[in-house]
């Protein structure tokens, strides 16, 4: 899958890639109102970070790589819809304000996150397994093994 650059610097997948379930809004980044980003961004599951996500196909798997930093494994769900929709979600709480404290720079975002991929027919959706490890997610689905064709060789008369 090819990765392009938005004018705004961010990642996202190819719009022409048949898998990706993502949204693109050409007028994602400019001061208009009522843009779809805005709705996306006002709405519960606005994306609290990018919810970067690498997807590889290998000789027996499709490996899904989420950077999910700071997150508990409790925090994260990796669910199949629909028999083929991988889907990935979490949420970040807010951290709690004490009265007497002062902000100086809160960058840090908070909110949920979801992403969704149309997995391809190959895929084993009922072997999917998930590990984290050092704010890196891992999603592996299996690939279902190519059956090599039975060639059988032919005598010729004559």
């Amino acid at each position: 899958m090819s990765i392009v650059p938005n004018f705004f610097g961010r990642r996202r997948s190819n719009v022409f890639d048949p898998f990706s379930l993502d949204v693109w809004d050409p007028f994602e980044g400019f001061p208009f109102n009522n843009s779809l980003s805005d709705q996306v961004r006002s709405s519960e599951t606005a994306s609290f970070v990018n919810a970067n996500i690498d997807w590889k196909e290998t000789d027996d798997a499709h490996v899904f790589k989420a950077d999910v930093p700071g997150l508990k494994k409790e925090e994260v769900k990796v669910e199949v819809e629909d028999d083929r929709v991988l889907q990935i979600s979490g949420e970040r709480n807010k951290e709690s304000e004490e009265k007497n404290d002062t902000w100086h720079r809160v960058e840090r975002s908070s909110g949920k996150f979801m992403r969704r991929f149309r997995l391809p027919e190959n895929a084993k959706v009922d072997q999917v397994k998930a590990a984290m490890e050092n704010g890196v997610l891992t999603v592996t689905v299996p690939k279902v093994e190519v059956k090599k064709p039975d060639v059988k060789s032919i005598q010729i008369s004559g």
